[in-house]
């Protein structure tokens, strides 16, 4: 039983190698940009829109209100960022109901590269909003005896969430895997399903915790 795509080398040359997580994780970009080029294309301001639309708009609208209720007062300033996040790993958890799919995100070189995005997304967000005095400051409040432990608090909430998204994806492909190879007439669809929502809420957790992150850079309640 593998434990992540990482495992299945496609193809090795010298210091290079390309793996499944590698290989999956393009084709997931790339077909998202594609059809967010092709929902957007025929965008209409109109009363009639396209069902397409319509569920983008449903998406964008609920990502606001998540980010808004976050604290956040200006979530148009964060959604390109916070919303990539969200859609990326939840397109790429539900796609598990494709045949021989496995999620990058069950990858912890995929989930440690999505949680650096938000390591250095928190600074940006931070010095763009207070400046870079400003951010700074924040680091010896309220006494200068407390930057050591801000300084630790931005290296361990970033190991914790790679952590954390790897370990649930990963868990819940391995006791999918098993169950199916004890009763692969009993379990699938139920497992499947419970997958997709499990999949569902760990996007929705990353992305919740990547705007608690980046509203507390921003001095934000």
């Amino acid at each position: 039983m593998r434990i992540s795509p990482d495992e299945v080398v496609i193809w090795h040359g010298g210091f290079v190698t390309v793996n499944m997580t590698l290989v999956t994780t393009w084709l997931l970009m790339a077909a998202m940009a594609i059809a967010a080029r092709l929902i957007t294309r025929g965008v209409s301001k109109g009363v009639h829109v396209s069902r397409w639309q319509s569920g983008l708009e449903i998406i964008v609208l609920a990502l606001k209100d998540v980010i808004s209720g976050v604290g956040l007062s200006r979530p148009d300033a964060y959604i390109g960022f916070i919303g990539t996040l969200f859609l990326f790993i939840a397109v790429s958890n539900l796609a598990t109901v494709l045949p021989f799919y496995e999620p990058p995100t069950g990858s912890y070189s995929t989930t440690a590269a999505l949680s650096l995005c938000v390591f250095f997304a928190v600074p940006f967000f931070g010095i763009r909003e207070l400046g870079l005095y400003g951010y700074l400051k924040t680091f010896v409040q309220p006494t200068f005896l407390m930057l050591p432990f801000h300084v630790i608090s931005q290296i361990t909430r970033t190991l914790a969430l790679a952590t954390r998204l790897f370990g649930n994806i990963m868990s819940g492909s391995m006791v999918l895997a098993l169950l199916i190879s004890i009763a692969p007439l009993v379990f699938p669809i139920a497992v499947i399903a419970l997958g997709l929502l499990t999949g569902i809420v760990q996007a929705y957790i990353f992305t919740i915790l990547a705007t608690v992150f980046i509203a507390a850079a921003t001095h934000e309640e």
